[in-house]
């Protein structure tokens, strides 16, 4: 058993994001699934060592790292290879612009929590909670294909941190069902990632238990 665990649910995005680096990187880990439907991310002992109680978490070193961006970072600094941004200023800030239109504007609005209080606090129907989804996914889409390459990945060559979070969100779009075809780089991007073994051992039905 490796030293390094990733606390993991198969359908979290984010978890789906730090697989998806660490594959890349060609870091061993052990995968415990903590389940966001089951309420494991709530329990008493997880809490203390994550206080907001959300996935993914990756004890590692020590240190029990938490939000996906973060332990990326990480990832990158410690394992630099292949880098997930780049060490010239201006292209690293703007694969950080890329990468946070999906992790901070697209993905904290479409997240489970929120979706839960849109049905039970504010008895929106699946319907309207669908719609919302769609909505948020696609207005960010519309910003992050005017921001995409006209060929190759995110990253060129190899993939970055902005194709490590495009796949992911990707998967969550069609799973709601949202119309791509107004992003078309969007969706090379994402078949020339899918073709990558990192990204397809850290899918959700790679992982799911």
């Amino acid at each position: 058993m490796t030293d390094i665990i990733l606390y993991d649910y198969w359908r979290s995005s984010a978890s789906y994001r730090v697989r998806i680096a660490l594959n890349l990187k060609g870091v061993s880990y052990t995968s415990i699934n903590t389940s966001l439907l089951d309420g494991d991310h709530k329990a008493a002992d997880y809490v203390v060592r994550n206080p907001q109680g959300f996935v993914p978490m990756l004890s590692i070193d020590g240190h029990d790292l938490t939000q996906s961006l973060a332990i990326i970072d990480y990832l990158d600094a410690k394992y630099a290879d292949p880098p997930m941004v780049s060490s010239d200023p201006a292209e690293r800030a703007n694969t950080l612009a890329q990468a946070l239109v999906i992790a901070a504007d697209i993905h904290p609005v479409n997240n489970l929590r929120i979706l839960k209080y849109l049905k039970n606090e504010l008895g929106q129907d699946q319907g309207a909670i669908d719609t919302w989804y769609r909505h948020w996914i696609e207005e960010g889409f519309v910003a992050l294909e005017a921001m995409a390459p006209e060929s190759g990945l995110f990253g060129g060559e190899q993939p970055n941190l902005a194709d490590v979070c495009l796949v992911p969100q990707m998967y969550n779009a069609r799973r709601f069902a949202l119309d791509l075809s107004a992003f078309p780089k969007l969706v090379r991007i994402d078949a020339s990632c899918n073709l990558l073994e990192a990204f397809q051992k850290a899918t959700p039905e790679a992982v799911k238990e």
